[in-house]
């Protein structure tokens, strides 16, 4: 199953040049018309039929479709020129899943945005007429696409933060944290002329990005309000020191570490601070977001995060947030990418509601793996293409198991390498939230054992 799920390889052909006619299936508007009765620009004719494999969806199993975040123009050159390349995955989609008709969905989650998902499916806007979905937040892309990392996030919220800036901020924050996974740690410090953890509780230390602390941290946010005189200085001091005191105690990632700079500017570019804490080896990344439409002082953002090998970002609304966030994930994917490292990730347990059987809802497991760029230039750049995956029911694990060798009272069990149940004989899941991502239902899993 794995060999055959992990065939997406073979797409390693490249970008071609950006065809200005070419259109694609968008899986928002297939087969959607106009009030005259024509078929809506990529939205053609895309037929769809039950599939019980598929729990009786209509889908179509011989072509892929396509959707775009709604935040993202579905005509941009870069989603167009990447669906035009990357439509070559239908043939391999297919060849899988005739070498293995257990398989089910099969995707291409872009760098760019875009998700090439098969079998072809009708998505479904909310009633806000909203796709939320991006397939780089989803815990299966951005664990493929990066290393393990710490992260300690800097808000700044001194006077000239006040109102909107500070809304754009928090805003910024808590997309960084739906960028961090389970093998993430985090924290997140404010200053002004004073430095205040979002969690006091939590002083001196980060934390495992899972889904109860984040959460646990967003909450906290709400708190924070802007006043007094923005010290970087003191903020920068206390991070590295933080960074490198939770290193060395062997907790952690033991991998990326990375400071995230959330501010309207910078009066210095603090090398004194960089030389004393991360030259020569640069071990920590600076990752600078200017909050705002002046660029008074965006000079020295970018020179902290060019000096640290990182990335500098300006965002000026709340639309841009997402996007601009998003970068820094391109910079952490490069060392992957420049050494070839073809990891495979496994994420925890979750429950597809859209492949409900007799039995009930289906449990599931996501196995994704990065892509990369065969040309030497794009190559040699560290530049990521995106990441493939398929989901594997758990009851598709339970058969490889060999039962024979377990014995009378024996049985067998997996668990993730961050202490999640992947499967059990005793597993009892429950369902404590729902969330309703178009196509896909999934849901919070909880995993309580009976005796």
């Amino acid at each position: 199953l794995l060999k055959c799920a992990l065939c997406f390889f073979d797409l390693l052909c490249l970008e071609c040049g950006f065809l200005l006619q070419y259109e694609y299936f968008n899986a928002v508007l297939i087969n959607e018309r106009d009030e005259e009765g024509n078929y809506l620009e990529l939205g053609k004719e895309f037929i769809l039929v039950p599939n019980d494999h598929f729990n009786n969806l209509p889908v179509n199993i011989s072509l892929s479709d396509v959707q775009v975040p709604t935040n993202m123009y579905n005509k941009d050159p870069a989603i167009v020129n990447g669906v035009y390349w990357s439509e070559s995955l239908n043939k391999v989609f297919v060849d899988n899943f005739d070498r293995d008709p257990s398989l089910i969905w099969q995707y291409f989650g872009s760098a760019k945005g875009f998700f090439r998902q098969y079998p072809g499916i009708k998505w479904e806007p909310d009633e806000n007429g909203v796709i939320a979905f991006d397939c780089r937040n989803r815990k299966w892309y951005i664990q493929a696409a990066t290393s393990p990392k710490d992260v300690v996030i800097l808000v700044d919220v001194s006077g000239s933060m006040k109102g909107l800036r500070l809304t754009i901020a928090k805003q910024t924050v808590s997309s960084i944290l739906d960028t961090l996974g389970d093998d993430d740690f985090f924290n997140i410090i404010a200053y002004n002329e004073e430095l205040h953890y979002v969690e006091p509780c939590l002083n001196g230390t980060l934390v495992q990005a899972d889904r109860a602390n984040k959460e646990h941290f967003r909450e906290h946010l709400d708190k924070l309000f802007a006043k007094g005189i923005g010290m970087l200085d003191i903020a920068l001091n206390e991070a590295f020191n933080m960074l490198n005191e939770f290193n060395h105690t062997g907790q952690g990632s033991i991998c990326s570490q990375a400071i995230m700079l959330i501010t309207d500017g910078a009066v210095d570019t603090y090398d004194t601070i960089f030389a004393k804490y991360n030259w020569p080896d640069r071990k920590v990344r600076i990752f600078t977001y200017l909050i705002g439409r002046e660029a008074a002082f965006a000079d020295n953002l970018k020179w902290m995060a060019c000096a640290n090998k990182g990335f500098f970002t300006q965002i000026s609304t709340l639309a841009d947030v997402q996007e601009n966030v998003m970068e820094y994930l391109h910079v952490l994917s490069r060392p992957k990418v420049i050494d070839q490292e073809h990891d495979v990730v496994w994420t925890e347990a979750y429950i597809d509601s859209t492949l409900a059987d007799d039995q009930g809802l289906v449990l599931m497991t996501t196995v994704a793996m990065p892509v990369f760029s065969k040309q030497n230039e794009t190559r040699s750049k560290g530049i990521l293409l995106g990441v493939v995956g398929t989901d594997v029911p758990v009851k598709e694990l339970l058969k490889t198991i060999p039962k024979y060798k377990l014995g009378i009272h024996g049985y067998a069990f997996a668990i993730t390498n961050n202490g999640y149940i992947l499967t059990h004989p005793e597993l009892r899941p429950l369902v404590r939230m729902l969330f309703t991502d178009p196509f896909y239902l999934a849901v919070c899993v909880a995993f309580v054992f009976f005796s």
